[in-house]
Formats: structure tokens, C-alpha cells, sequence
């Protein structure tokens, strides 16, 4: 009987719990009936039926409205709605990377040319002057 009673506590707890998360994570669009903070005092202060009244009258059922990309009168303008971009989708980043990377291949090349003009040079004065005669 321990055990039983173990377990419709455990299963309160963890209804209570995912109430409570899907509660807080809610948009403020989908909750109905009460304000947000009304259902999580009633899921912290009654956690079975409080759970309970939350996913049958507290939020909206999905079915019924499309969701957004943004939600409408969140508060933000627009301007500040802009979510940060990652490097590699920001053309700004990835044309500052282009240029860097483009001048770090033309000073290396610059290099190699001016390695192979010296090694050129050095072997023509070995050549020269193995063709002089000794004197």
C-alpha cells in the first residue's frame, strides 16, 4: 500500500513539474482564462488539480492557431527584434573573412615569388661561375 501511494505521488509530482514547465513556457498568447502567474500559483498550491485545470482550461490547444515566427506584442520594436546571426550565415563576417583570407594568399604568394627569385638569382651566380675560367 506504501508503494501505491509512492507511486501517485511520484506521478503528482512529475505532473506538477510539466505543468509547471509548460506553463512558464507558454506564450503569452496561449495561456487562457487566468494571467500566467494566477496558473503557477494554482499548480504550485494544489498540484494535482491545478495540473490538471492548467492542460484542460489554462493553455491554448495547439490545433487551433498557427504559431508565428515571432510572437505578436511581445514588446520589443522592431528594430530590436533582430536575433543575432550566427558567423557563418552573417555576409558582413563572411565578407570580412573573404578579404582577410584573399590578402593572407597574395602576401603568401608575394613570398614564394620573391623565395624562388633569390634561389633563381643564387643559381645563376653558381652557374656563372662555374663558367668563368680560373684564373
Amino acid at each position: 500500500m506504501v508503494r501505491l501511494y509512492g507511486l501517485f505521488f511520484l506521478a503528482e509530482v512529475v505532473l506538477a513539474v510539466c505543468a509547471l514547465i509548460s506553463c512558464l513556457s507558454a506564450e503569452e498568447g496561449e495561456i487562457r482564462a487566468l494571467p500566467r502567474i494566477a496558473w503557477v500559483l494554482i499548480i504550485l498550491f494544489f498540484p494535482l488539480v491545478g495540473s490538471i485545470a492548467w492542460f484542460v482550461a489554462g493553455r491554448e490547444p495547439h490545433g487551433r492557431r498557427p504559431r508565428t515566427a515571432w510572437p505578436v506584442g511581445n514588446g520589443f520594436a522592431e528594430s530590436e527584434r533582430r536575433r543575432p546571426v550566427a558567423p557563418d550565415d552573417d555576409p558582413e563576417f563572411l565578407s570580412r573573412l573573404a578579404e582577410r583570407t584573399r590578402r593572407d594568399d597574395q602576401e603568401l604568394l608575394r613570398r614564394w615569388e620573391d623565395d624562388l627569385r633569390r634561389r633563381e638569382e643564387q643559381l645563376r651566380r653558381r652557374e656563372d661561375d662555374r663558367d668563368r675560367p680560373e684564373v
